[in-house]
């Protein structure tokens, strides 16, 4: 071991310096790698690396894509019911004219048009009969009756329309704000004339009004007479349609009106 070490004396002065070397280098190594790390750290920052719009676009739309991944599902609007009676429906043909035309087949023809034009809207509509099962404890946003008037010849005045709601009612201020849509938006879009001094207690102690869910909101309207008005009723029954249509829809729209109802005169019902 002695004789080794004497041989070689330039082996055991370069060790160290080896060591010094390889410590120094390592270090330098370090000290390179964080020069390079902060280097592209400084580069590699949004006004750097994303100066280029398309880039900008690309991580914008990475983002967005996901935060859409932690929102809820859109949830549907749920739809809005309306009631719609066809008068005498499933029970008697109503009011009868001389030449057979009777009430309940311009009731059904006008109800079933205010149905299509409703669903067309994106209404659910329910259309039922004069009694219909249905009726007890309806509820919906509205419901509104269809009828029409005599087709007897009682004077030049036997002409125009009716609207009536309840007489007691748990929400009057609802029933009377459709009843005032329903007047003005059907009396725009037919041209006739709104018969109130003729509203009867018939109408006003409908029998469907005490059958319904109270929130229901509710009408009833005799769209004409079927002797003087009977050209607009049998000819453009989708006119009357789209009046009561639009009534509806002024009522669940919210929408301005500049009728106001509250209580109309009521004519006693004919004995």
């Amino acid at each position: 071991m002695n004789q080794t070490s004497e041989n070689n004396p330039q082996q055991e002065s370069k060790q160290p310096e080896n060591k010094s070397f390889s410590m120094i280098k390592t270090v330098q190594n370090i000290l390179f790698a964080g020069l390079i790390s902060a280097t592209l750290f400084t580069l590699w920052t949004p006004n750097n690396i994303f100066s280029n719009q398309l880039f900008r676009e690309t991580i914008l739309n990475i983002e967005l894509n996901q935060q859409q991944q932690f929102l809820p599902s859109a949830t549907p609007m749920p739809q809005k019911r309306i009631g719609i009676v066809a008068g005498h429906w499933g029970n008697d043909s109503g009011a009868v004219c001389p030449d057979g035309l009777t009430e309940l087949d311009l009731n059904l023809r006008i109800a079933t048009l205010v149905k299509q034009y409703l669903i067309e809207d994106g209404y659910t509509v329910d259309l039922l009969q004069e009694f219909d099962p249905r009726l007890s404890q309806y509820t919906a946003m509205a419901l509104i009756s269809i009828h029409n008037d005599s087709c007897d010849i009682i004077n030049d005045e036997a002409t125009g329309f009716k609207v009536a709601a309840a007489a007691s009612n748990s929400y009057p201020e609802k029933s009377n704000r459709l009843a005032s849509c329903m007047i003005q938006r059907y009396q725009s879009a037919t041209s006739m004339q709104f018969h109130y001094n003729t509203i009867t207690a018939d109408m006003t102690s409908y029998h469907a009004f005490g059958e319904i869910n109270p929130d229901t909101t509710s009408v009833i309207i005799e769209t004409g007479f079927m002797n003087l008005d009977r050209k607009i009723l049998t000819e453009n029954p989708e006119i009357i349609a789209q009046g009561i249509v639009a009534g509806i829809k002024c009522y669940a729209k919210n929408e301005p009106v500049t009728v106001e109802v509250t209580t109309a005169p009521i004519t006693p019902a004919p004995q």
